[in-house]
């Protein structure tokens, strides 16, 4: 999956999700999506790179990166917490689609109960 293809599927699988909230507080250049104000998707590009940072279990992470070569300690972020994707030719849509899922039901989970229930999403 080339760079470009990358951004836009990140973006069509985040918008699905329900609740996300699509904004830009860092400007155009970067593409945030977040459930209840916490962020679970982040778009950027880095030194002609571009890639999406997402959060991840701290145990599946190290797993990730040792299986994957376009998966990274994430750029500019807590690199226990979040992963970086980069463009590659061996990565899917269906993996990517799941680790963005990943992340949003790690960041629900950590809601309060209250705006867990509020959500529907358990």
């Amino acid at each position: 999956m080339d760079g470009e293809k990358l951004h836009q599927c990140a973006i069509e699988v985040a918008t699905q999700l329900p609740f996300s909230q699509h904004v830009q507080p860092f400007g155009p250049d970067y593409e945030v999506f977040k459930i209840l104000g916490k962020i679970f998707v982040l778009t950027a590009e880095v030194a002609n790179i571009k890639m999406v940072n997402v959060k991840c279990d701290p145990y599946k992470s190290q797993e990730y990166q040792e299986l994957y070569p376009f998966i990274k300690p994430a750029y500019h972020m807590n690199k226990k917490h979040w992963i970086s994707i980069v463009e590659h030719k061996a990565l899917t849509a269906e993996l990517l689609s799941e680790l963005i899922h990943d992340s949003y039901d790690l960041v629900v989970k950590k809601l309060p109960v209250k705006d867990q229930k509020r959500l529907k999403v358990q």
